[in-house]
Formats: C-alpha cells, sequence, structure tokens
C-alpha cells in the first residue's frame, strides 16, 4: 500500500494566498540547530544558502528535516545554475529554488529545464532512490514533480537588468529574486546597495517582473530599505541572516561590558 504522503506547501501557494509581503530570514550557518530556531520564530519563509555558506548536500537535508514540522516555507540557493546539482537538490526534496547569477534568458531556460523531467526538461529520473518522491511514496510523482516547485531566479547583475524583460518572460520561471549587492559590484559601486544607480535598477526589475504577473523578491536588510521596496510592490523580501543577527548582537552583548571595545563594522546593509 502506497504510503499517501503529500509534498510540502509551495512557496507559490503562499506567495498566491498572502495578504502581505513576505518576511524571510538567510540561515547560512550551516547548523541545523539554528535553522530550526529560526523556522519557529515566525517568519513567513527561511532561506537555506549554499551559494556564500558552507552548505552540501548533507547539510541541507538536515536543515529541511529539522524546519519540516514548522509553519515556515523553505528556500534554497544553490551555489551555481548547474543541471547536476539542481537536480541533487530537488531530490533532496527541495522544493522552493532560488538560482544565483541568471544572467540572460538563456541561464534562465537552462534554470527552468533543470527542474523538470523530459519532455519538458532534463531532469534525470531518480524517484526509487530520493527524498523528494518519498522513496516512490508519492503517488504519481513523476508526473506531479513540477506542481510542487516554484522556481526563482537571480536578478543581481547590470547585465540581467537589462535582459530582465527576456528573463521575467521566460516560460517555467515563477518569478525572480532581486540581489543588490551583487547588482552593486557589477555597476561599479561595490557596496553601495543604495546608490541612486542601483535603487533605480531595482525598481526597473521589480516593475518587470509585476508586469510580467511574476512574483517579485528582494534582497533587504535595512528596515527602510525593505519597506520602500514592498510599497513599489515587493512580494517577499529578505530582511536578515542568522550569522548577521549574531555577529551584531554578539558585538553588541560585548561592547555593553566592554567599555573600550571597538565599534562594530558591520552594518544591516552589508549584504
Amino acid at each position: 500500500m502506497p504510503f499517501l504522503i503529500e509534498p510540502d506547501p509551495s512557496f507559490k501557494d503562499a506567495l498566491d494566498h498572502a495578504d502581505h509581503a513576505l518576511a524571510g530570514i538567510w540561515v547560512c550557518s550551516g547548523s541545523p540547530l539554528v535553522a530550526e530556531i529560526c523556522a519557529g520564530a515566525g517568519f513567513d519563509w527561511i532561506f537555506i544558502d549554499a551559494e556564500h555558506s558552507p552548505n552540501g548536500l548533507e547539510s541541507i537535508l538536515v536543515q529541511l528535516q529539522s524546519v519540516r514540522g514548522y509553519p515556515v516555507i523553505p528556500v534554497v540557493r544553490p551555489p551555481v545554475n548547474d543541471t547536476v546539482v539542481i537536480k541533487q537538490y530537488l531530490d533532496l526534496g527541495v522544493q522552493s529554488l532560488i538560482i544565483p547569477m541568471v544572467n540572460n534568458a538563456t541561464d534562465a531556460r537552462a534554470a527552468v529545464a533543470a527542474c523538470h523531467y523530459p519532455p519538458l526538461g532534463v531532469r534525470g529520473v531518480g524517484s526509487a532512490l530520493a527524498r523528494s518522491a518519498r522513496w516512490n511514496r508519492v503517488p504519481d510523482y513523476l508526473t506531479r514533480a513540477g506542481e510542487t516547485l516554484t522556481l526563482m531566479v537571480q536578478i543581481e547583475s547590470a547585465e540581467a537588468v537589462a535582459n530582465v524583460e527576456e528573463i521575467v518572460g521566460t516560460e517555467g520561471v515563477d518569478g525572480i529574486f532581486i540581489g543588490p549587492s551583487d547588482m552593486a559590484a557589477s555597476m561599479g559601486v561595490i557596496g553601495q546597495q543604495n546608490h541612486p544607480e542601483v535603487v533605480a535598477a531595482v525598481e526597473k526589475a521589480i516593475a518587470a517582473g509585476r508586469a510580467a504577473g511574476k512574483y517579485v523578491g528582494v534582497n533587504a536588510f535595512s528596515e527602510d530599505t525593505a519597506k520602500r521596496y514592498i510599497e513599489l510592490g515587493a512580494h517577499y523580501v529578505g530582511v536578515g541572516a542568522d550569522v548577521s543577527l549574531l555577529a551584531r548582537g554578539s558585538e553588541a552583548l560585548a561592547a555593553k561590558f566592554l567599555p573600550t571595545a571597538t565599534n562594530p563594522v558591520g552594518t544591516p546593509e552589508s549584504y
């Protein structure tokens, strides 16, 4: 008798039924304990990162398991837009992906193809071996897998902004996630996420995504910046990170008891 387990609620479902912009927190420590703490904090989604964080397949798997019992959507970013890597993430049970460094429609189409079984894509079939299908305990997984997935691609370069209409127009791309930090670097103003040219690029990407009827997200660790982008139409926002909260919080606590302590060098907008 098959084990009648249904896939987790999708990020698309959460976005479709939300009455507010969904707030999310980055989980970059690689710790399942920290992931569970963040999952229970009340955020709408958590962003498990493997591009700039010490996360591999094993640590991502245990984090997915550790947050499974909480009412939060886990969204995972692989280190690269690669067919094999994406296949491995999907087989782990990742259902919501943010793919980094998508600069044009060709990159976007490659990400879409990696997420779907033939004939729609090129994802390798291994459902009997994989957590995604609960080892073939999810009925009709091979034909239904695409229904459970949410694919966001990152707009985080001047090239991507120039091609944003083509990217959001790519069939199979559910939405975009805008990264002002890398965008600023690509525009020659590294570290200046609030530079007027960067802000204008973010606004252009938000408008393009909404015009195409796609979900639009943006990274904004500053409260004022996050609220501004929400007012402009962002559907979901990354508003902080576990490691940043620990770094800034521990620095502030130390400063209270060590008068000679240097001022913290980090800022909310440092990513």
